[in-house]
């Protein structure tokens, strides 16, 4: 069945089960296919993707690293510390004294780049698995449910 119309199909039944145990299942099973591709790298795929957004955005202020990846401030820095440890990136501060900068240093850069063939291996078989179609809407679907959900931030809807 062509995907945009098992969504149009879906849409129009009731959601049956909770909607967080069903990402949370699928998040870790995701997870699962890309660790298998990043770890004998000594990364976890949480690890990759943080060291690739500071790759890709930094230097970075660390709050806006942390609104990129849509993180807490708390969340980042328990994220960052073994990137840290392994001297990965490095945090300096910025241009005023709450401010701090992340940066990748040069062994950080040069992991990133080992580390993506073998994301991007991982990617390509995903999109084979499950179909580039498939991924496609999914990405799509997310990408506003996403959106929907930064607007309501903070509101509870109890009805």
């Amino acid at each position: 069945m062509n995907p945009a119309v098992r969504i149009a199909l879906a849409a129009e039944a009731a959601p049956k089960g909770c909607t967080n145990l069903k990402l949370r299942q699928a998040g870790r099973l995701v997870t699962r296919h890309y660790e298998a591709r990043v770890r004998h790298h000594g990364l976890k795929i949480t690890q990759y993707s943080l060291l690739s957004h500071v790759v890709k955005l930094g230097p970075v202020g660390a709050g806006e690293l942390a609104a990129a990846m849509k993180l807490d401030a708390s969340t980042l820095t328990r994220n960052l510390q073994p990137l840290l440890e392994q001297g990965w990136v490095r945090v300096q501060a910025g241009a005023d004294a709450r401010q701090r900068i992340v940066e990748a240093t040069p062994a950080g850069q040069a992991l990133r780049a080992e580390a993506q063939r073998d994301w991007k291996r991982a990617q390509q078989a995903l999109n084979r698995r499950l179909g580039a179609e498939k991924v496609a809407a999914l990405h799509a679907l997310l990408d506003e449910c996403i959106a929907l959900l930064e607007r309501e931030d903070g509101e509870v809807d109890d009805e």
